[in-house]
């Protein structure tokens, strides 16, 4: 009989379920899907030997996520890290590039380029205590408060109006811009440049690391340390209900709210009730998949060095995209994540082909099919592009939530990511992973940190869980 039973096997799940075997727990995790990994998950897509990865491609938190430093992932797997950790294309044939070499990256940027490296330097010096900061609950007294309160202007200032005050040409503004619209919201906006200066001090530190084989390797090294410590990992079981369980001690739930509500069968009190059921989810995504016949010809010299490209143009025009989406309408030159991890992984397509990874965002729900709107934005940053496409995948934002229960209307980040997202994710409190019924905790991307491949919200549902009812203490998750 299991101590403890988890439910999903995202990133998430399966770091609570390492969490929790090595503590010397007997873990079962249950898989709804045939394969376990969540957004982890990399398949023939479209051709045989061909591998694309279904959901995340290029992970910019696992080297600084303090459960995957623990874990020691990059002793387990491999993980290509591109020099230049992305790019921008704009017209003209000309890019910006963010290069892991700070001063590489400014000494690109033309005459903004010292403006730039006074924006990001002082991050960049303290960037274990913004990871630390941003990785776990912000409703807490930081480790670092000068890195928070540095961070934190910053902020302010590239999510206001401000955000061109220190900016004379449109190379830095676009690169910033870029990185900040990941997160799928109106621009400029406090939480989207909080993620995109995270996520550039990442770029300018460890780098943007995309895994060999794929983003499953992340999850088949994860299932492999829960079997090495006496746990299982059951695929093709969905449960419908926590009765459905064997008396556990402690259950673990990577789900959305609505999942956990389902889940629950009504034995929440109402107030918790009321909170999930208003819990918030944000727009969407429609992916595109392409197999190429040869790399994507980049008009602006350095950008096929670049693990990830954000397409969308100057900062206007990528601004005007999301405000788009944001109103509920379908942009005519969206703003589309690029990344081709056949560039950097040869064993992703077979020789002389390329796999192309690439999604744009879209109104939560949507049935649109934005292939020709991708295809035609690649075109124009690298003309002779649709020469290279012999197949092509498209996965719509209602396809996207067929295809995983918790990317509620298409949304992958299980949750609206604004100032109120961030910290009622999904109840304001202090332990936001404890839910009212006794032993079961909430693990997904819907609590604190949120989305982004981390294991941050499965590593804290574990450590309260090993407190609350078992008095056991946080286990080293190394060798």
């Amino acid at each position: 009989m299991p101590d403890v039973a988890v439910i999903g096997s995202g990133p998430n799940g399966l770091a609570a379920a390492v969490t929790m075997a090595r503590a010397g727990l007997r873990v079962h995790v249950y898989e709804a899907a045939d394969t376990p990994g969540g957004g982890l998950r990399t398949t023939e897509l479209i051709e045989p030997g061909h591998l694309h990865d279904v959901c995340s491609a290029v992970h910019p938190m696992v080297l600084a996520s303090p459960f995957f430093r623990e874990f020691e992932l990059s002793r387990r797997i491999r993980l290509a890290v591109p020099e230049v950790s992305y790019g921008t294309p704009l017209d003209g044939g000309r890019a910006a590039l963010a290069y892991r070499s700070l001063e590489r990256t400014a000494a690109g940027l033309g005459r903004d380029g010292p403006a730039y490296r006074r924006l990001m330097a002082p991050l960049v010096q303290r960037t274990e205590g913004i990871t630390e900061f941003t990785l776990n609950q912000l409703l807490r007294i930081p480790k670092d408060p000068v890195a928070a309160t540095v961070f934190g202007l910053r902020t302010l200032e590239q999510g206001s109006r401000l955000w061109g005050a220190r900016f004379r040409e449109d190379l830095a503004p676009a690169l910033l811009t870029g990185v900040a619209a990941h997160a799928v919201a109106r621009l400029p906006a406090l939480t989207a440049a909080g993620a995109g200066l995270m996520l550039g001090v990442l770029g300018h530190t460890g780098g943007w690391p995309i895994p060999e084989g794929g983003s499953a390797a992340i999850a088949r090294a994860m299932v492999a340390d829960i079997e090495a410590h006496g746990g299982v990992v059951e695929t093709g079981a969905r449960i419908q209900s926590l009765s459905e369980l064997p008396p556990v001690q402690a259950t673990l739930l990577d789900v959305a709210p609505p999942g956990l509500l389902r889940l629950a069968e009504g034995r929440f009190p109402a107030r918790y009730r009321r909170a999930l059921e208003a819990f918030r989810f944000g727009n969407a995504a429609c992916k595109v998949d392409f197999i190429l016949s040869g790399p994507v010809p980049w008009a602006a010299p350095g950008l096929a060095d670049a693990g990830t490209v954000h397409v969308g143009g100057p900062r206007a025009e990528t601004a005007e995209a999301e405000n788009l989406v944001a109103a509920g309408r379908h942009p005519e030159r969206p703003y589309v994540l690029v990344s081709q991890p056949s560039r950097f992984d040869a064993g992703r397509a077979p020789a002389g082909r390329h796999i192309l990874w690439t999604y744009c965002h879209v109104p939560a729900g949507s049935t649109v099919d934005m292939g020709e709107a991708v295809t035609a934005q690649l075109e124009r940053f690298a003309p002779g592009f649709r020469d290279l496409v012999l197949r092509c995948k498209v996965t719509t934002a209602a396809g996207l939530a067929d295809y995983n229960e918790n990317y509620v209307g298409g949304d992958f980040g299980a949750g609206l990511m604004d100032l109120r997202g961030l910290v009622r994710r999904p109840v304001l409190s202090p332990v936001p992973w404890r839910t009212p019924l006794r032993g079961v905790y909430l693990c997904s991307s819907s609590t604190p940190p949120g989305p982004g491949v981390t294991g941050m919200p499965g590593f804290q549902a574990a450590k309260y869980a090993l407190k609350d009812i078992f008095g056991l203490p946080v286990p080293g998750l190394g060798r």
